[in-house]
């Protein structure tokens, strides 16, 4: 991977998107040691009948407070959400089908079992996965988060000439970026949204970090026919907002 300035691509991104949260870097380490990286520690509710627990209630949870500092987890601290454990690598199909949050989900029908093979999931399992501000990140990350309003998804969508759009889980958002080399954006999902407390008018973006510099440049460019296209737009609509003849 080229170097790159990721501080600059940051303070790039949050200018050209008017972002309202920071982006934030995600790396995933092959070992579980990360040197120089503070491990993400919090209590632990008692664990499910399942033995489901960890520090947060679901692996999103991560990229919310990846905005503020810098730290690192480990498979346990993924433990409490079979669908994130699943989608960032940590388990296999195999290791979560018989848990109990996997069989609410299906009983309610938000998944059917033959939808999880189609879940996009990190394909080599991570020892570690390293959060944190994209500007303080201390090793070059494997995909860039965002948190996007719907006109922030339009300029970027535009920009790169068509971003991949994606439903529930919104987790698997970091699976496509990562192995699949694609920017995807998430409406989000219920799951999601209620254990990361993400704003109803958030979507969820992952950049793969090889195509981070060209969407940077890619919205530099288009910035310019954003503002043409707005002033025509504002020009034309004043038209109607002006006093018309009667006759």
């Amino acid at each position: 991977m080229p170097d790159q300035d990721y501080a600059a691509l940051a303070a790039e991104l949050r200018d050209l998107l008017r972002l309202a949260a920071p982006p934030v870097g995600i790396a995933f380490c092959g070992e579980a040691d990360t040197p120089g990286v503070e491990r993400f520690d919090a209590p632990r509710p008692a664990p499910a009948e399942d033995g489901r627990t960890g520090p947060v209630s679901a692996s999103c949870v991560f990229w919310m407070l990846g905005v503020g500092r810098v730290f690192a987890t480990v498979a346990a601290d993924h433990g409490n959400c079979s669908v994130g454990a699943y989608t960032h690598g940590f388990k296999g199909l195999d290791e979560v089908a018989g848990n109990g949050d996997v069989a609410a989900l299906v009983g309610s029908g938000w998944i059917g079992e033959a939808d999880f093979p189609k879940v996009a999931a990190v394909k080599d399992r991570p020892g570690a996965i390293v959060y944190g501000p994209l500007d303080a990140l201390p090793m070059p990350p494997d995909v860039v988060f965002l948190r996007l309003n719907p006109k922030q998804a339009m300029v970027l969508d535009d920009a790169i000439g068509g971003a991949r759009f994606e439903g529930k889980p919104q987790c698997h958002v970091l699976a496509i970026a990562k192995d699949g080399g694609e920017t995807a954006i998430s409406v989000g999902c219920m799951l999601s949204r209620v254990r990361t407390g993400m704003g109803n008018g958030e979507m969820s973006c992952a950049i793969p970090t090889l195509k981070l510099r060209e969407t940077v440049e890619a919205l530099r460019r288009n910035a310019e026919t954003e503002r043409a296209v707005a002033g025509y737009a504002a020009a034309d609509a004043a038209r109607f907002a002006a006093p018309r003849d009667p006759a």
